[in-house]
């Protein structure tokens, strides 16, 4: 199977195409630049020019460059009459007698390599796991395409899941051709997929040898990386690391390590599979814990059903301890929308973004703010970063353990999770620390990568942006706190394009069973042919050490290291203690599963969309209120507990990932790029000029005094823009001047000549 779509590109000789033409890459159009009778010209277009006269195209006349003839042909200049080109440029010499070749495609544009390369993937590849939608152009009328096609179209559209839009044009290809194309192109992005017939595996088969990249961060597939990161939260007083589930006896949806709390029995995990246990996350310094339990199968036994509550009931009495800790269960299912619910948010969120021209950009822009509330997108987002609001109110000022339940405690869990720990725990906000808890939340927390970014296009049902979400909520705390952050928003970025890499496993599986047993030929027996799968975080696959270093926050403030004195006076504190509201510890809630028979019946009698309006609040609760405005109060530690700020404005729309591809939307000269390059050359001359103090101050001279480290963002500014670095340079685009159903109008009366310019490639200039 076929890893990749290259689109080709093809050259005009004439007004004729051989093959398939590219439209627009990346969302840039650009003229062609054609050779006419000696003479070169360019055709202007609103949407490449900055400035024009007038809303008509026109031609410039552009003059031929000298052309010298290769060495060692033995060339005369005689030898080029009736031409204006020599054999050099038309590819065939000529005598006095020679008939004039006819004037090919030439073009003196060279644009700039971008520095920001990906060593996988190129600018124009497609890999059929990142496809997300395709549809094609009958008569000017879009249609999806799916299954058996009856009827070719003259353009294909390729709508991909990192918001790229690729056109290819079809109109003067022959129809066998065409058929072939689009046949492949259908066949390899919409048909179900084998498990095993998925590249991943191909990949991994062919280059078995590869060397192993050392990497620092901790995988947690040993039971020492989990007790390792017991004993960094002070968790190992009350939890252990468990190895019942080794070789995947008890659960084929657990890891093969977990942690739970002290008094819990190996009885207890193999009683239901692992189900109704609580699994410890993290533990704060005060010594309360988070934790998270799936739910256990429903049953419809009355003795089952009684049974299943004495169960819960023992395990929650083994984490809610009065007077020490209580505890505060939290059902996710009844308090955030449903999956499904999420994936219409999300599919509404990126047709926002997905567009195929500047017409459509300006139709949409004039209502730009209610398109984009009514996607619900960014209030899933303020919601999720509230209810971690609310878990660390609970575990910093009341003392008290929080259980999240979910299904199978492996999508929304891992959210609120890792943002709460993301929140409080400095180390996970390095990019070594952001990187394990991904791999304890995420990869062995058994999140259904495969399912939920539907790698086999089965089935829809299954399909969430969850791991987005929580991408999305890291990146509101980024740009809200960047000195608190040692990676960078385009870390962030690339992540999120990582999902859709198909050399790369981590995440590709549903769950660290599924990824063992694969490993090994289709069972754990480790006798068999191994195949070694590639880690997200060996960076170093994907981009050279000028580009990686991009992925890093310059400005990044470390925490500073602490003398042996001040370790011991400081062990047992947290940094931000001090600036915490002296609130008491309430009174623990009431106690046990079900909090009142009543309430349960109403959640039976009326179902979880009624229950969910009961139980829900779309504010921060009364104690969470006074703790996070008590918070924004106090000077902030960037090294300690970070709050978001949840007013409607302080949530935005994360501009690199979602507009990159939009030059209409990008700010030349401008944007987080264009800031942080004036400060790294402020931060460089101070720099400077303490080592030209250092050196004065030593009596050492030194040639290179006035050298300053040089940086990856030491570029032009005026030459960068907002979409750095996936865009070098500045793409050029105007806003028409009439009215964007008036433009279409205007373009509907234009010749066949001029429209089918609109499918030609350049590259981006």
């Amino acid at each position: 199977m076929a890893a990749q779509i290259v689109p080709r590109r093809f050259s005009r000789n004439r007004g004729r195409r051989e093959g398939p033409a590219i439209a627009g890459t990346a969302r840039t159009r650009v003229r062609p630049l054609v050779a006419m009778g000696g003479i070169n010209y360019v055709r202007r277009n609103r949407a490449v020019l900055e400035e024009v006269d007038d809303a008509e195209s026109s031609w410039e006349e552009l003059p031929t460059p000298p052309l010298s003839p290769p060495a060692g042909t033995g060339s005369s200049p005689g030898s080029t009459a009736g031409s204006s080109r020599g054999p050099a440029m038309l590819g065939a010499g000529g005598g006095a007698g020679a008939k004039p070749c006819k004037p090919s495609f030439v073009s003196y544009i060279s644009p700039e390599e971008p520095q920001f390369k990906n060593k996988i993937i190129g600018e124009n590849d497609i890999t059929l796991q990142c496809v997300d939608q395709l549809c094609g152009v009958y008569d000017e009328k879009k249609k999806s395409l799916y299954g058996q096609l009856r009827k070719y179209p003259e353009t294909i559209i390729i709508y991909c899941k990192d918001l790229r839009v690729f056109h290819f044009c079809f109109r003067y290809t022959k129809e066998e051709e065409v058929k072939r194309i689009v046949s492949g192109i259908v066949h390899q992005t919409q048909t179900p997929k084998l498990f095993k017939r998925l590249f991943l595996f191909s990949y991994a088969a062919a280059a078995p040898n590869h060397a192993e990249i050392k990497n620092q961060t901790v995988k947690f597939d040993s039971i020492k990386d989990w007790r390792q990161e017991l004993e960094r939260t002070k968790g190992n007083l009350k939890f252990k690391a468990v190895s019942s589930n080794e070789d995947y006896k008890v659960s084929k949806k657990l890891p093969a390590y977990f942690v739970v709390p002290m008094s819990v029995s190996e009885e207890n995990i193999l009683q239901y599979q692992g189900r109704g246990i609580p699994i410890w996350c993290w533990s704060c310094h005060s010594g309360a814990a988070l934790l998270k339990m799936s739910n256990l199968p429903k049953e419809q036994d009355d003795n089952t059903l009684q049974m299943q509550k004495i169960f819960l009931e023992g395990m929650y009495k083994t984490i809610d301890k009065p007077p020490y800790e209580a505890m505060k269960v939290d059902d996710l299912s009844s308090s955030f929308p449903s999956l499904q619910e999420i994936q219409v948010a999300y599919s509404r969120f990126k047709q926002l973004f997905l567009i195929d021209n500047s017409a459509d950009f300006w139709d949409t822009d004039v209502k730009w703010f209610s398109l984009l509330e009514s996607t619900n997108w960014l209030e899933i987002i303020r919601r999720c970063l509230r209810k971690a609001v609310e878990i660390i109110e609970l575990l910093e000022a009341q003392n008290t353990n929080v259980l999240l339940i979910e299904e199978n405690a492996s999508d929304l869990c891992g959210v609120i999770s890792c943002l709460v720990q993301v929140m409080m725990d400095s180390h996970c906000r390095t990019k070594l620390g952001f990187q394990s808890l991904i791999q304890k939340e995420w990869v062995m927390g058994g999140h259904a990568f495969l399912d939920r970014c539907n790698h086999l296009w089965q089935t829809d049902k299954e399909e969430a942006p969850v791991f987005l979400l929580f991408l999305d909520c890291v990146w509101q705390l980024v740009q809200q706190y960047p000195p608190a952050f040692e990676f960078s928003e385009t870390y962030l970025t690339v992540l999120s394009d990582s999902l859709y890499i198909p050399i790369f496993s981590t995440f590709f599986f549903n769950s660290p069973h599924q990824r063992d047993t694969t490993t090994y030929g289709g069972s754990l027996d480790t006798q068999g042919s191994k195949l070694r799968f590639l880690s997200v975080w060996d960076w170093s696959v994907q981009f050279e050490p000028e580009a990686e270093a991009l992925l890093n926050n310059p400005l990044y403030a470390e925490k500073p290291k602490l003398d042996k004195s001040q370790r011991k006076t400081t062990r047992f504190k947290h940094q931000r203690q001090l600036s915490l509201p002296l609130t008491q510890t309430k009174p623990s809630p009431k106690r046990g599963f079900f909090k009142e028979e009543t309430d349960q019946l109403i959640k039976n009698l009326l179902g979880k969309r009624i229950s969910r309006l009961i139980t829900s609040s779309d504010e921060l609760q009364n104690n969470s209120r006074e703790f996070y405005e008590s918070w924004h109060c106090k000077p902030i530690d960037l090294h300690g507990i970070l709050l978001p700020r949840l007013e409607g404005p302080e949530i935005k729309v994360w501009a690199q990932r979602y507009l990159r591809w939009i030059p209409e939307a990008q700010l030349p000269c401008g944007g987080t790029v264009a800031t942080a390059t004036k400060i790294l050359d402020v931060m460089e001359d101070v720099q400077g000029l303490q080592k030209k103090m250092d050196e004065k101050h030593s009596q050492i001279l030194s040639d290179n005094a006035e050298d300053g480290e040089s940086s990856p963002f030491q570029r032009n500014p005026a030459r960068l823009s907002s979409l750095f670095p996936f865009a070098l340079l500045q793409r050029h685009s105007l806003k028409p001047v009439l009215p964007t159903s008036t433009w279409k109008d205007l373009e509907g009366e234009e010749d066949l000549a001029r429209r089918d310019d609109e499918y030609v490639y350049l590259g981006d200039v």
